[in-house]
């Protein structure tokens, strides 16, 4: 399926804790201009009626009727069947609301509910780093082909989804790819996401700099710091992201553990990858006691000499026994690790389109 050349409308929904935005995609872009709305996350009666307003504007500004509705949605919840529960930044939906079935009732178009960082996984799988990566190594001669993704966001929270060969793994009980529920490195009985996120970063570098963490920069301007390009405490700064990444590495060897595949990282602070990146490899790539960490080494597919590496591979030529023939082999196992080639939002709606786009064919 060519996502492209899809003629199909899907109504699309980018939903945080204080404003939604609507919008609709065609063939992969949008053709509408986004409508912004409050979310009134804290009254489930005005919120409700926020995304039908939301979705009644978007449609009326366009021709055909669209094909269905697909969005991220916080969780937890129940995915497959369009129930949201317990949420935090939209506390109103607690005690388990089923907005899916609603929406299809209002509106009688399919609807298709995920969380962002299963679509984000989805969409840099189909349309971003995945299908990069594969073209880079065919055009090396390589034979090596991957077809599994972790993709993760880092921003308000440490959010991740599953791509299996092309399948967006939600699991049984839609919890799949939940890394922000490991076990902290450094704080054993916490989260992961409690040192891989936005508060982590301003909390570290209050606590290094010396100040209280209401008077903590944000992450945008602590990278600036780190990098020299504005005042403030250098160490601190620096500290903050090699702490964030030590631990963002650590998470992610558990789970590279269990997929085996390439990395994707979104979210606002992979705008600031370059300063981090460094701390999650030397995780990666370290030992526990005598053995290394990972059975597959991690490469930055970011930087121009490590990626040549991991394309280059280390392919030799071996014998058959007892055939006098020879095949080509290549025994580094490998993975790369990567930004988001898409952008996290258009990730996420590219995502929300072809999983759409999935669940239609299938029902036809």
């Amino acid at each position: 399926m060519n996502y492209r050349r899809s003629r199909r409308v899907v109504l699309t929904l980018d939903a945080g804790g204080t404003n939604f935005y609507f919008s609709a995609i065609r063939g992969g872009e949008e053709v509408v201009a986004p409508i912004r709305k409050a979310s009134h996350g804290h009254d489930l009666s005005r919120c409700l009626s926020t995304i039908i307003g939301g979705f009644s504007e978007v449609m009326q500004t366009l021709s055909p009727k669209p094909d269905a509705i697909s969005f991220a949605f916080p969780g937890p919840a129940d995915y497959p069947r369009g129930i949201i529960d317990d949420l935090e930044n939209l506390p109103g939906f607690r005690g388990g609301v089923p907005l899916g079935p609603l929406l299809e009732e209002k509106f009688k178009l399919p609807v298709f509910i995920n969380n962002d960082g299963n679509l984000f996984a989805l969409g840099e799988a189909e349309a971003g780093l995945l299908p990069e990566v594969n073209c880079w190594l065919r055009e090396k001669g390589c034979e090596k082909q991957f077809g599994n993704l972790f993709g993760i966001t880092l921003g308000t929270g440490f959010g991740g989804g599953v791509v299996h060969r092309g399948k967006m793994m939600i699991g049984d009980n839609s919890a799949a790819g939940e890394i922000w529920a490991m076990r902290n490195k450094v704080e054993g009985d916490d989260t992961a996401e409690e040192e891989i996120s936005i508060r982590a970063l301003k909390r570290t570098y209050a606590r290094r700099a010396g100040i209280s963490p209401s008077q903590s920069p944000e992450p945008r301007e602590i990278s600036k710091i780190a990098r020299g390009e504005c005042p403030g405490d250098l160490s601190a700064a620096r500290e903050a992201f090699r702490r964030l990444g030590e631990n963002l590495g650590d998470a992610l060897a558990n789970a590279i553990t269990l997929l085996d595949g390439l990395v994707a990282v979104g979210g606002g602070i992979a705008n600031a990858y370059d300063l981090f990146i460094p701390a999650v490899l030397a995780e990666m790539n370290g030992r526990l006691g005598k053995v290394p960490r990972l059975e597959v080494s991690v490469f930055d597919l970011d930087d121009p000499g490590r990626r040549e590496k991991f394309l280059r591979g280390q392919t030799r030529e071996i014998s058959i026994p007892l055939t006098g023939g020879t095949l080509t082999y290549d025994p580094q196992k490998r993975v790369g690790i990567g930004k988001t080639r898409l952008g996290t939002e258009r990730a996420v709606f590219i995502g929300a389109y072809i999983f759409a786009l999935r669940e239609l064919e299938g029902r036809e």
